[in-house]
């Protein structure tokens, strides 16, 4: 509990730390390509992460990979509290399904 105009302490802030589970951007302009990473929420998009999880080439052509993801580090992740971004959910569930068939 903060008093108003006080700042909250770094030990109240521990509390809320929340990990994201999203997209960093990599590649050339006009050419993206995507590092999905953990990090913390509080981070800048291509910033400082905690674990890099995969990747994500949009444009990939002929006999690229065009997503790679490793499933249990997610999962981990995931049960740690980890909020994937729309995006990164969509991918995870488009990369469960590839990986079953």
């Amino acid at each position: 509990m903060t008093l108003r105009g006080q700042l909250p302490t770094r030990k109240s802030q521990e509390k809320y730390t929340v990990v994201s589970i999203r997209l960093s951007r990599g590649g050339a302009k006009k050419r993206p390509f995507y590092h999905i990473v953990a990090t913390d929420k509080r981070n800048r998009r291509d910033g400082r992460y905690l674990e890099r999880l995969g990747f994500f080439n949009p444009r990939a052509t002929g006999g690229e990979e065009s997503l790679r993801i490793d499933i249990e580090r997610v999962d981990y992740w995931l049960a740690q509290g980890g909020q994937p971004t729309d995006t990164v959910a969509d991918l995870v569930k488009k990369f469960r399904k590839q990986a079953a068939a």
